[in-house]
């Protein structure tokens, strides 16, 4: 059994990015077409992928940012406006989904051979290394214009595993991490040069704090199952889990029918095992070892284990009090002079999972008082508000995977009425849909566009397109904002298994038909938007209200003439 994750003493080498950081205003990646005759291969085929022609991408043009004046009058004139001051310039990241891929407690086998990119591509390989690489790239924009926070929109694990969630916070804190679990592996004999190696993090640059947002997957079972006895016992043992379809079949976790498989981690291409029909298996299969670091975490272990971090702040938003009381909400003022203020709200946490598993968007009559009196008080004190959730509002959402929850304490429809009437809150930030998108939400009285506010969501550092955001607030000479939301492909170096992962989500773009649109059962599921790039960068200009015109005349760093 390897020692316990995040605690090794031994300092191995890390895995350096390109030198060339840009932004998807300067370029973006493009996949290449599948070559005419390439032969069909199943996604967990990894090592036919390049000689087949699949996963390959080259880099083409910027997009600038769209100047969006959605939420603004008929009457008002653009051109006359520039930016004088930047008021706050912070970064998201969403949906990392750091995966134990040698658990038995995955669902592998609804992926492996097609089905859900979701829950298998070649991708879950490499998740720690994603994550650091685009760490690395957040510091390197951070030097070019210095960022003061940052924020993480959930889905930080993939099966609320102990390790998975260690995983995660030793990347950001710049520890050494050993990316596996079970017995230790070396699929290819040495150092640095296969999934399951250990490496150095290089951490988040000090100067950045950063604060977390709960999703469904940090605390559900693959995000779509409260986590009961069963699945608790299989996270722990060496059985591969035996269920039937969660989502239709009413026993859920109970039920039976097929063995959900893991990845071998002693070999070189993480090949599938002891997934199928049962049927198939004479006996039960099992991985190669137990580990108790797989074990399920509560919600509460969840938030604690937040405060065992080197990087700032400690708790990453989450106080001890939100510790004792399982209340996974919070505000902060992250930069004291600029009167901005980021409102970190769970709306994930229905325990009912219904006929679609828990990934709506829900909170309960506490969460929903709370929010109210943090925008009251917000409002009152002239602060502008941007709330940060993982699930997106009042956005088209296919099939019914992810759409407002039936036992909500609020319909989205009172929520959003509610929300219109604080002409201070300019943003929402979501993740959850794993692609980028951008929403107007405008005012209901059109005497009073202030009560207008914008969504974007910010896609997922697991999936193509692989993405993070950078966020810069700007006051106009009109006195007017503008919100910048530009994309950030992180800055792999040829080679890295960051690499290799962006080539194995381009991969599954095509094997999954992500980019024609597929049927999961009853679920009509359509195309990855914004293709090719599947990136979209825009210029999102606010009306303020005439007392927040006045106070904010004063705020914020001059910009360059």
């Amino acid at each position: 059994m390897k020692p316990s994750v995040g605690r090794d003493e031994r300092q191995p080498g890390g895995y350096p990015i390109a030198a060339d950081v840009r932004t998807t205003r300067e370029r973006t990646i493009v996949p290449d077409p599948i070559p005419s005759g390439a032969p069909a291969i199943f996604p967990y085929e990894l090592a036919k992928y390049e000689q087949s022609g699949y996963g390959k991408w080259h880099y083409d043009a910027g997009l600038e940012a769209e100047r969006r004046l959605d939420l603004m009058p008929p009457t008002y004139d653009a051109a006359a406006a520039t930016g004088v001051a930047k008021l706050s310039r912070f970064f998201v990241i969403t949906d990392i989904h750091i995966t134990d891929k040698e658990s038995p407690a995955q669902l592998v086998v609804f992926g492996f051979k097609g089905g859900s990119p979701e829950v298998y591509s070649g991708v879950m390989l490499y998740t720690p290394h994603v994550l650091d690489a685009a760490v690395q790239t957040i510091n390197a924009l951070h030097a070019q214009d210095p960022i003061d926070f940052g924020i993480s929109l959930g889905d930080a694990c993939d099966n609320t595993q102990y390790n998975e969630l260690r995983w995660y916070i030793d990347v950001l804190d710049g520890k050494t991490v050993s990316p596996q679990s079970g017995d230790e592996d070396d699929p290819i004999p040495g150092a640095l040069n296969d999934y399951q190696d250990e490496f150095k993090a290089a951490g988040l640059d000090k100067d950045i704090p950063w604060y977390q947002v709960r999703g469904n997957h940090d605390h559900y079972w693959m995000g779509s199952m409260p986590v009961d006895d069963r699945i608790r016992a299989a996270h722990l043992g060496d059985e591969i889990l035996n269920v039937g379809d969660i989502l239709k079949d009413p026993r859920g976790t109970d039920s039976r029918g097929f063995y959900v498989g893991a990845v071998d981690g002693r070999t070189p291409y993480g090949d599938v095992i002891g997934a199928g029909p049962e049927a198939a298996f004479p006996t039960p299969p099992k991985v190669p070892s137990a580990d108790p670091d797989r074990r399920a975490l509560s919600r509460q272990e969840w938030m604690q284990e937040l405060f065992d971090t080197s990087s700032e702040p400690r708790g990453h938003g989450f106080t001890e009090a939100d510790v004792e009381r399982v209340f996974a909400c919070y505000a902060v003022e992250p930069k004291p002079d600029v009167p901005v203020k980021f409102i970190a709200l769970d709306d994930t946490g229905g325990d009912d999972p219904g006929k679609m598993g828990c990934g709506h968007a829900f909170i309960d009559e506490e969460r929903y008082d709370w929010l109210i009196g943090e925008l009251d008080k917000g409002q009152a004190e002239g602060k502008l508000m941007i709330i940060g959730a993982h699930v997106p509002i009042a956005v088209e959402k296919p099939g019914s995977l992810v759409g407002w929850s039936p036992i909500a304490c609020v319909t989205e429809d009172e929520l959003l009425a509610k929300l219109h009437s604080y002409p201070n809150l300019i943003l929402w930030v979501a993740g959850h849909r794993h692609y980028n998108a951008v929403t107007p939400l405008r005012s209901p009285d059109p005497e009073r566009p202030e009560l207008g506010f914008w969504e974007v969501e910010t896609s997922s550092l697991r999936d193509f397109p692989q993405q993070f955001r950078t966020f810069d607030i700007v006051r106009n000479s009109d006195d007017t904002v503008s919100i910048f939301a530009i994309d950030v492909d992180p800055a792999v170096e040829e080679g890295s298994p960051a690499a290799l992962s962006r080539s194995y989500g381009v991969g599954a773009l095509k094997l999954f038909k992500m980019d024609e649109g597929v049927s999961m059962g009853d679920i009509a599921v359509p195309p990855l938007p914004l293709l090719p790039t599947g990136s979209y960068n825009a210029e999102l200009v606010v009306q303020l209200s005439p007392e927040m015109q006045a106070k904010m005349q004063n705020h914020g760093a001059p910009l360059p003439e």
